[in-house]
């Protein structure tokens, strides 16, 4: 916990520092709306004064009274103005801050990649990535820039209202103290509250991915009717805890106006009885006297916009617990460099005594694992289900790099490959391919989105897609729903193929591309793996018995271990 806490203490000190200097336009234009307010105040003084006064000093009064309504006005339209740029410059630091937290934030989801899935509900990721980043919008814009005005802004009050009137000054000075202290108070519940409140949002929205992904299962099995109660008690839970939230904030505005009240009794009461004394001089007394009573409000404006985006703050820390349990991005040993375009018919592809674990206490994945695939050479990899088939998928896919050892692509250790570089060598078809709702066209170009209209031709025929084409109401521009739903999963792994064939790379990765399927369409589909795997290396993992009729070598994992080689029974490409 300690830990945790000293890691969120650590980025709210950094997002501070780059945040402050998006925040200095905010500041300094509300310094100069409060010079504007000072202004103001002091116009008002002097024209109650006058009405107050018109019986002693009409003549001394009324030739400034007009060049003082004049300058009240100026003044009004002066703060108006620079509020409304105050506010623009607040937007736009926010939003900056939110597009790096964004950009920071999914960088680190898709750079770990299924390994972070393992530890994760994506529905906390989504959480995490849109509406806690989103949360911390106020941090940037609000708080920030509301902290450094707390401190500037009293202090250009408190000078003016000394010269005014020493006395006043030292009243709004030992008020203004006793703020910071009932905001440290409530400032405590504040940030517990809302991390509960956010912990209270992430539980509802992973169930409700959940429920949603499972919505068939639930209403075969007639739990329609729990599920929702359940749905209810979290959404129940969510606004019990934001209520929390908003009552912490009202009680820490109750405080500060306790403040700025017995700060206004003070003064005047003080006034008063001067005014009331003998022998006082009353009017060079009455425009300073009133000027103290009114700049009051303005001393404790500034720190009642902080004590409202103290709140923005708890937020802030909220989100920063989050994005401390995402793993930081690993530096490459070896600076990433790219590499020139391999020739034709694949690449090569060593590991050398490779060893990596998920988790120490769990054990290797793979221990010591060593091989090599020629230049357009199929290799076939077997074995028991968690016998590291799919970590080596992984790992060349760049997902996680080697505890030990090193992983070569054509000479090139692949921790030091730029990641565009290896995203262009590597094309990959998985057990499930995902398909998002859009039209068949556009899932097809999502992998290469310039690709003209010949290349999808030729996709589509080595994915054997053209009679599902025309079989669908209106070809490729079919709307296909989330998870594409409305193609069968041979037609969807079909589409993956066509994807591999556009992206056109030299190295093919299969991993279990069959499964689920009947013995039917999974020689259909292998027939077209044939055909795609020609002129690439081909590194396929599969349990299916009819995986051999892809051809190349074949070798056994158990235990993370290679423990038997076979020759090649057919050949494709080599």
């Amino acid at each position: 916990m300690s830990a945790n806490r000293t890691a969120i203490k650590g980025w709210t000190r950094a997002q501070s520092r780059l945040g402050r200097r998006n925040a200095f336009p905010v500041v300094l234009l509300g310094l100069l709306g409060t010079a504007c307010a000072l202004l103001q105040v002091a116009c008002i003084a002097w024209v109650l004064a006058a009405s107050l006064t018109a019986s002693h000093a009409t003549a001394a009064l009324s030739p400034s009274l007009p060049t003082t309504l004049v300058a009240f006005i100026i003044a009004a339209v002066l703060r108006a103005l620079l509020q409304v740029l105050s506010e623009v410059q607040a937007a736009r630091a926010g939003m900056r801050a939110r597009t790096r937290l964004r950009r920071s934030t999914l960088g680190s989801i898709l750079a770990d990649g299924p390994r972070l899935l393992r530890a994760n509900h994506s529905g906390a990721l989504a959480a995490l990535a849109v509406d806690r980043i989103e949360a911390v919008d106020g941090f940037f814009s609000r708080y920030l820039p509301a902290a450094t005005l707390a401190m500037g802004a009293p202090l250009l009050v408190l000078i003016a209202a000394w010269f005014a009137q020493p006395l006043a000054a030292l009243v709004l000075l030992c008020c203004g103290l006793a703020v910071p202290v009932m905001q440290a108070l409530f400032g405590i519940g504040a940030a517990v509250a809302a991390r509960r409140q956010f912990q209270a949002m992430s539980r509802l929205q992973t169930r409700f991915v959940d429920r949603m992904r499972g919505i068939a299962t639930i209403v075969l099995a007639g739990r329609t009717e729990d599920e929702a109660s359940r749905l209810a008690l979290a959404a129940d839970e969510l606004r019990v805890r934001t209520m929390r939230v908003l009552r912490v904030a009202f009680l820490s505005s109750a405080g500060l106006d306790c403040a700025m009240a017995v700060a206004i009794i003070v003064i005047a009461v003080h006034d008063g009885a001067l005014f009331l004394h003998p022998g006082s001089a009353v009017l060079l007394t009455v425009p300073h006297a009133l000027f103290a009573l009114l700049v009051v409000p303005e001393f404790f404006a500034p720190l009642r916009n902080f004590a409202l985006a103290y709140q923005d703050r708890a937020q802030a820390a909220s989100c920063a617990e989050g994005l401390a349990e995402l793993p930081m991005a690993s530096t490459p040993a070896v600076a990433p460099h790219r590499i020139p375009p391999p020739p034709p018919g694949g690449v090569s592809l060593v590991f050398e005594n490779v060893s990596f674990a998920w988790e120490s206490s769990r054990g290797l994945a793979l221990d010591a694992l060593s091989f090599r695939l020629d230049p357009g050479e199929t290799l076939l990899l077997v074995g028991q289900s968690g016998s590291g088939k799919s970590t080596v998928i992984e790992m060349l896919l760049g997902f996680i790099t080697p505890d030990r050892g090193r992983v070569l692509i054509d000479g090139n250790d692949l921790a030091s490959l730029d990641p565009a570089a290896l995203s262009g060598l590597v094309s990959w078809i998985g057990q499930k391919p995902l398909l998002f709702a859009g039209s068949l066209r556009e899932n097809i170009l999502f992998a290469r989105p310039d690709a003209d209209a010949a290349a999808l031709d030729a996709a589509l025929h080595v994915a054997a897609l053209e009679t599902v084409v025309a079989d669908l109401p209106n070809g490729l521009d079919t709307r296909l729903g989330e998870g594409g739903y409305g193609l069968s999963g041979g037609q969807a792994q079909r589409v993956a193929i066509a994807r591999a064939v556009l992206r056109d790379a030299p190295l093919l990765l299969l991993d279990e591309p069959t499964a689920h399927l009947d013995p039917e369409t999974e020689r259909a589909v292998f027939d077209s793996l044939r055909h795609l795997a020609r002129g690439r290396s081909v590194l396929m993992a599969s349990h299916s018995a009819a995986a051999h009729t892809l051809g190349g070598r074949r070798i056994e994992l158990r235990d993370g271990r290679l423990v038997a080689h076979a020759e090649p029974r057919l050949g494709v490409a080599s």
